[in-house]
C-alpha cells in the first residue's frame, strides 16, 4: 500500500497561483493539478478568485495559495531539481526563465514569479564528493564560475582538462 504524503510545501503567490502551478506541472513528468479551490463571498479577494491550487510535481504534492501581495519568495527556500542530462538542464532553464525570470550563479535562477530554483546535474554530488580531493576542488571552482551548470565542463574540470 502506497503511503500518503503527509507533509508538503505551500507556495504563497499574490494572484498567480493557478498560472504558476500550470507552468510547473507542464515541465515535469508525472505531474498534474489535483484541485482548485476558490474564494467565496465576503472573502479577502473577489468571490470566485482562485484561493488554492493543489498539484503534484513528479508525484510530490504542493499547494499554491493566492494570498495577496503580503509575502514574497526569497532564496532562503528553493526548488532543487536533479537533472539526468544537459538537455534536461537546458530545457528547464529556458522554460523557468521565460517570461521574466532571472539567472543567478551556480545553477540557481528565479522564475517569473520570484520562486528560486536550483537546476543541478545529478552527477554533481559524485563529482564534488569523489575520492580525488583535487579533482573535486576543480569541480567546485568550475561550478562557482558558472551561471547555468554545464555537465561536460564539470566533467572536464574533474578530469583536469
Amino acid at each position: 500500500m502506497a503511503s500518503k504524503q503527509k507533509i508538503f510545501t505551500c507556495l504563497w503567490f499574490d494572484t498567480q497561483a493557478e498560472e504558476a502551478a500550470s507552468l510547473y506541472v507542464s515541465l515535469f513528468p508525472n505531474s498534474r493539478i489535483t484541485n482548485v479551490s476558490r474564494y467565496g463571498k465576503g472573502a479577502p479577494m473577489p468571490e470566485g478568485t482562485v484561493l488554492t491550487v493543489s498539484f503534484e510535481l513528479d508525484g510530490t504534492k504542493f499547494m499554491a495559495l493566492n494570498g495577496g501581495p503580503h509575502f514574497k519568495f526569497t532564496e532562503a527556500s528553493s526548488m532543487f531539481v536533479e537533472c539526468e542530462s544537459q538537455a534536461e538542464i537546458d530545457r528547464l532553464w529556458s522554460a523557468l526563465l521565460a517570461g521574466g525570470g532571472r539567472e543567478q550563479q551556480c545553477g540557481w535562477l528565479k522564475d517569473r514569479y520570484g520562486l528560486s530554483w536550483q537546476i543541478v546535474p545529478s552527477a554533481l554530488v559524485s563529482l564534488m564528493q569523489g575520492p580525488d580531493a583535487e579533482a573535486s576542488r576543480r569541480v567546485m571552482a568550475a561550478m562557482l564560475r558558472m551561471v547555468k551548470l554545464d555537465i561536460p565542463q564539470l566533467e572536464a574540470a574533474y578530469e583536469g582538462r
